[in-house]
């Protein structure tokens, strides 16, 4: 019981300055997602979709990602479409996913390339188009 309490302490006392660090990036990219910055939007939306520094809420997540996406961000966009297919935060809708999908596998961004590629392949939100598959997956490699 000792050993457990000691083994309890010691991780918690390393644990709190991730706590606090994820809590401090969060504020910080608050500030700058409000002045428009579309990195800090993202990262604001990450931070609320996983949890880190503020309380987990999806919509806030989808809010944040749609704002930076909206400035042409691609790593925005490729989670907002993320968001789409897998309902976070909004309802699953695989063809608004395709449509932020395509506009950052459009910018080179290899992970929505890929994300598009699986769309097409297996009819996600789109008619499957083998063709168009094998020129999304040829980008990505």
């Amino acid at each position: 019981m000792r050993k457990n309490l000691l083994l309890l302490l010691i991780l918690a006392v390393c644990l709190y300055p991730c706590f606090t660090f994820c809590e401090g990036n969060a504020i910080s990219y608050r500030k700058a997602a409000e002045q428009g910055d579309a990195e800090a939007q993202k990262s604001l939306g990450t931070c609320y979709l996983n949890g880190w520094g503020v309380a987990t809420d999806q919509a806030e997540a989808v809010k944040w990602y749609r704002k930076a996406a909206e400035q042409q961000y691609e790593k925005a966009q490729f989670n907002l479409g993320t968001c789409y297919q897998n309902g976070w935060g909004v309802a699953v809708d695989k063809a608004e996913a395709v449509k932020w999908y395509r506009k950052a596998a459009e910018k080179g961004f290899v992970n929505a390339q890929n994300n598009l590629g699986a769309c097409y392949l297996n009819g996600w939100g789109i008619a499957i188009d083998v063709g168009n598959k094998l020129i999304t997956y040829t980008n990505v490699i």
